[in-house]
């Protein structure tokens, strides 16, 4: 049993331990005022003080009446940021006119699609025509037949019967009665009018048997013909059928896609929406935007674009349309947080065939963009050659060798392009480019290994020869010291564009006698190739360590990737982190999707693209145009006038390994000029003219930079010139072989 006095013995002993913790009661009213005393009479400098205070304030603005810390403001209550003038001179203006009529090319293709239709509706019910002839015929009894009835039912006022029966069965004598009046003063003029009719057709049927012209006969024929016809027709089986089925696809709306967002699971937005709120901000109206629908929102704070693309699957589940109907974008001139989603009408891979716009006639300049394709909204996109290297990536069967092609006839149609075509798997797929090419082969085999292999090594030495040609053109001509148009139609600098294409090059690369090779000569091309006109285009479908080298796939500056397997080939193909970012090669679908990929480094931020697709009759048909184009120029050459192939002269060499034995280990420090020299007699066949600015240009890839070195001329002359240090040489080798302890 609890003892009454339990309670209190319990709060009599924590009174007595908080009076020995605390000491003496403090009065705090009385604190207060001696601190404002004090405070008053003295400058505040206690360590309570906050710097950034006036130094008039006291230390007891800081708390409030109770003795609280008061909150401190961190917004100021000025108005803050740009003004009006500011914020309307950064709001994005919306077109006046669509982009159909501001763009003659894109008026062209509308006037084009609208002449199509037309012609299509025409030829399609012209074609029927004796078949609607033949419906109309048969259907003309059953339009007299409905005809009379109408008439007689309209005479008679049978279409009143059922409010008389009504008011019959009811009992209503006074409204049946004046219904029937009603009926009786109609039958009396309808019927007069049906007798009167009746006697003016007889009439005229007479006329049209006897009197009238055959041409006046056919033409009342005729329209009898279609009328009944038409009358006589069912109500489910109408006369013509449709010559386009429009597809009927749903309007996006914001509510729709607020739904959609709420369900692809991102905790900010599904959290919002359960309170009342949408969760997202809508920039301005969802609008149409080429074949479908576009809406420009803000996501939550802290949520990205990327997180959304990566449920691109949930979200097209939640608008209900096919994947390839749904597209979420980036704005690449606004905040990570803007997302551009836009809704097609029908799934870009049943979009139709995209027509190459060169496929029919004409010439291109290789300085300029190549047409490769368009975007999900039917924009156009493009893919620079000149100054960059390219990328191909995917599956087996996902049309990576036909978006090659499209680069391979864009280059073929310009003349002074120098175009050297390799097709390691031996099927034939760019053999329609034989005839106008330097250097051409076709195979899987280790001569067709080998001859890409010194294709590569001839590229690497023709890189060499055009830095040093490029050296010496005249500042005003070469100003940027790369090739431009004006350089390359000078015939006599042979400095045109050199196009060099390898399909199909992990069979290179991952050689057990040419790949190591053929890798680092690669790497030295694409890294100082780029200015000089020479351009790699490397297509794969084994994008990993082995078969593509991180130094290549490191440096190429356009990539396009198709449906590959996984993050890495995705990484490795798109670039590191590309998988992480959202742009996901994995999420096309195999085979529906074939032909559209990932297309990075041609724009400001990746973007899907659906390329132009050739078949082989019009890459044949393209590549004999660029044949007679070559013929008329005089740029045929190598392989197509039939000259046998040249080879990369002597055995294959190292340039670091060649070094290191012609810099002895006691010469710590030594100038390029003496290097190039020593290489010279080393290997005259390979190093035979070099100077100390080849030396500098080849180690560039190695990474092994020059520097000023000190050293004795013959004639005993201390200075300093260009040169290396021996132990850069060596590290650059022990990496290479991922040795670090080699020499």
């Amino acid at each position: 049993m609890k003892h009454p006095d339990d309670d209190n013995e319990l709060f009599n002993r924590l009174e007595a331990e908080m009076a020995a913790e605390s000491g003496d009661v403090v009065d705090l009213d009385k604190a207060r005022a001696a601190r404002s005393e004090s405070a008053d009479s003295t400058p505040t400098t206690s360590p309570d003080f906050r710097p950034d205070s006036h130094p008039t304030e006291s230390a007891d603005s800081d708390f409030d009446e109770s003795g609280d810390a008061k909150p401190v403001l961190v917004d100021s209550p000025d108005r803050s940021g740009p003004g009006l003038l500011e914020r309307v001179q950064g709001a994005k203006r919306l077109p006046v006119f669509p982009s159909w009529l501001t763009s003659w090319a894109a008026f062209v293709v509308a006037l084009r699609w609208l002449a199509g239709h037309v012609a299509h509706t025409i030829a399609f019910h012209a074609v029927r025509m004796p078949l609607y002839v033949g419906k109309l015929a048969i259907r003309g009894p059953r339009g007299v037949l409905n005809s009379l009835a109408f008439v007689g039912r309209w005479a008679g006022d049978l279409e009143g019967e059922p409010l008389r029966q009504a008011a019959a069965r009811r009992e209503n004598a006074e409204e049946y009665l004046k219904l029937s009046r009603q009926r009786d003063r109609r039958v009396r003029l309808r019927g007069a009018l049906t007798v009167v009719g009746a006697i003016v057709a007889l009439i005229l049927a007479l006329y049209l048997a006897i009197g009238a012209s055959p041409q006046v006969q056919l033409a009342v024929g005729v329209l009898a013909v279609w009328g009944f016809g038409i009358v006589g027709a069912p109500a489910d089986k109408p006369l013509s059928t449709r010559a386009v089925i429009k597809t009927e696809v749903q309007k996006l709306t914001g509510d729709i896609v607020v739904k959609a967002m709420a369900s692809i699971g991102i905790g900010q937005i599904a959290m919002a929406v359960a309170k009342g709120q949408d969760g997202i901000k809508f920039v301005g109206p969802v609008t149409r935007e080429g074949p479908g629908w576009r809406a420009d929102i803000d996501l939550p704070l802290g949520v990205t674009v990327a997180d959304v693309a990566d449920r691109r699957a949930r979200l097209a589940s939640g608008l209900r349309r096919p994947l390839g109907c749904v597209w979420p974008d980036a704005d690449p001139n606004e905040h990570e947080g803007r997302l551009i989603l836009w809704v097609g009408d029908r799934d870009l891979s049943k979009s139709g065939t995209v027509v190459w716009p060169l496929s029919k006639g004409g010439r291109h300049d290789i300085f300029k963009p190549i047409p490769f394709g368009v975007d999900p909204r039917g924009r156009a996109q493009v893919m620079p050659v000149i100054q960059h290297n390219m990328l191909f990536g995917s599956l087996p069967g996902q049309g990576k060798t036909s978006s090659v092609r499209v680069i391979a006839s864009g280059a073929a149609l310009d003349p002074t392009v120098e175009l050297w075509p390799h097709e390691l798997k031996g099927t034939g797929d760019l053999d329609s480019f034989a005839p106008i090419s330097h250097r051409f082969v076709s195979g899987i085999d280790d001569d067709s290994i080998g001859y890409a292999a010194d294709s590569l090594t001839l590229l690497r030495a023709e890189v060499m020869r055009r830095a040093a040609a490029m050296k010496k053109l005249p500042r005003d001509l070469c100003p940027d010291r790369r090739v431009t148009r004006e350089i390359a139609d000078k015939r006599s600098l042979k400095l045109w564009p050199l196009v060099a294409v390898f399909d199909e090059c992990q069979n290179l690369f991952a050689h057990a006698k040419y790949g190591k090779q053929a890798g680092e000569d690669a790497e030295f091309i694409i890294k100082l190739g780029r200015a000089l006109g020479v351009v790699l285009v490397l297509a794969t479908q084994r994008p990993d360590k082995d078969s593509l080298p991180t130094g290549i796939s490191g440096n190429v500056s356009i990539r396009f990737c198709l449906k590959v397997a996984g993050q890495v080939e995705n990484d490795m193909i798109l670039g590191t982190s590309a998988y992480k970012n959202g742009v996901r090669a994995t999420s096309f679908r195999p085979e529906i999707d074939a032909g559209i990929g990932y297309l990075a480094g041609a724009t400001t931020t990746p973007v899907v693209v659906r390329t132009a697709y050739l078949d082989g009759p019009a890459t044949e048909a393209i590549a004999q145009r660029a044949l007679a184009l070559r013929k008329a120029a005089g740029t045929l050459s190598g392989h197509a006038l039939g000259e046998e192939a040249e080879s990369a002269s002597g055995p294959s060499y190292d340039l670091l390994a060649d070094i290191a034995a012609v810099v002895p280990e006691t010469e710590e420090r030594v100038w390029n000029e003496r290097i190039a020299a020593r290489l010279a007699e080393l290997r005259p066949e390979v190093y035979a003219g070099w100077k100390g600015e080849n030396v500098t240009a080849a180690l560039k890839p190695h990474g092994v930079s020059t520097r000023d070195v000190a050293g004795t001329t013959d004639d005993g002359t201390r200075t300093t010139r260009r040169g290396i240090i021996r132990a850069h040489i060596t590290k650059a080798i022990a990496e290479r072989n991922e040795k670090p302890g080699a020499a």
